[in-house]
């Protein structure tokens, strides 16, 4: 997973833009390769990620383990549907090959939607592994209330970005 998600997660985080100072979360943060990246590219702000694997946590929170002593990162087990954080918390969000095996997608991005800070962004990223179809994915953004959805895509991956209004 650290592999096959790799390139995808640092070209979806490009396209996130993150500041030095965003609080940026992740959701389905695997082994946490992402989440080490963005803890670089945000030195001033802060990283937060939800997974729903114990062994995943586990790996993600060795692997950040200087970030999270730190106090730059904060790595919880949990579900999309019931993010532990407070409305309006960040400034960014990010998942990648995560979405397609939520229960209920539209009510994990509302869910996600509610700790963005109003014209806060997100991104979702798919490889060809996800199985994730590209069709729909901008309608169920939309869905959740979020506006501007648009997909960007390469060879390897697609992501689709959005913004809270």
């Amino acid at each position: 997973m650290a592999r096959t998600n790799a390139d995808c997660g640092a070209w979806v985080t490009g396209l996130l833009e993150a500041e030095p100072d965003d609080n940026v979360l992740e959701v389905g943060f695997g082994p946490g390769v992402v989440i080490q990246r963005l803890s670089k590219s945000v030195p001033a702000g802060r990283v937060a990620g939800i997974d729903a694997s114990q062994e995943m946590v586990e790996q993600a929170r060795a692997r950040n383990k200087a970030a999270i002593q730190d106090d730059r990162v904060d790595l919880r087990l949990g579900s999309v549907e019931h993010l532990p954080f407070d409305d309006d918390s960040f400034d960014k969000a990010l998942a990648i090959n995560s979405m397609q095996v939520w229960p209920e997608a539209v009510t994990g991005l509302r869910e996600m939607r509610r700790v963005i800070k109003p014209s806060g962004r997100i991104a979702l990223g798919f490889t060809p592994y996800s199985g994730q179809p590209k069709e729909g994915v901008v309608e169920k953004l939309v869905d959740a209330g979020f506006t501007n959805a648009r997909l960007v895509e390469t060879d390897e991956c697609f992501c689709v970005l959005a913004t809270k209004t």
